[in-house]
């Protein structure tokens, strides 16, 4: 039987998740939402980015199954495929320079044929239910409470990521989530738990 981590694992998931946790460490900082447009858009697309690739790793697909099984209604969705759908809007339409700006269509994202990951989400997902949250920032001794909202309907309307996921807040409660998704493969997390 083959031992996993494999050594090439280990290695991806090291740079990774070094690489993942620095980007948290300054996102989730208040001062990051002070920055430039262009330069927080840059970093929240990396993290996004980073996370889907490590989300690849196999035994992720375990973690969210159980979180689906174990934790509240759509924790899971949320975790996957919303956060892959958000990746996949960031690269694959890498012509947007602030999260506020970027937007998708049914035209837009078939542009090459229907049937890919994005359009599949959409399918699915237009018209759910809106999803909330809240999120305990401890050092901070604040609660924030924030929605993730599904599109009314898929069809040839300008759908906003910012209508979707609120750029702070909905990026914070994003890295929030991921980290604890990622945390499950980490035998000792110790300052970055």
């Amino acid at each position: 039987m083959e031992k996993r981590p494999n050594k090439s694992e280990e290695l991806f998931l090291t740079l990774g998740y070094n690489r993942f946790y620095d980007l948290f460490d300054e996102i989730i900082e208040d001062e990051f939402w002070k920055k430039e447009d262009w330069y927080r858009f840059s970093k929240v697309s990396n993290i996004f980015a980073v996370y889907s690739e490590l989300l690849t790793y196999e035994p992720f697909k375990y973690v969210l199954e159980s979180i689906k099984q174990q934790r509240p209604p759509m924790e899971s969705e949320i975790g996957g495929p919303l956060f892959k759908f958000v990746r996949n809007i960031l690269a694959h339409f890498p012509v947007f320079e602030t999260w506020d700006d970027v937007w998708v269509s049914k035209e837009l994202v078939n542009w090459q044929r229907e049937g890919l990951t994005i359009d599949r989400f959409l399918k699915k997902y237009s018209g759910h239910n809106e999803v909330k949250y809240r999120f305990w920032e401890p050092e901070k001794k604040l609660m924030t409470y924030m929605s993730i909202n599904f599109p009314e309907k898929y069809e040839d309307n300008k759908i906003y990521l910012k209508d979707m996921v609120a750029e702070k807040d909905g990026v914070k409660f994003s890295l929030i989530i991921m980290r604890q998704i990622l945390n499950t493969q980490v035998e000792s997390v110790g300052e970055k738990a």
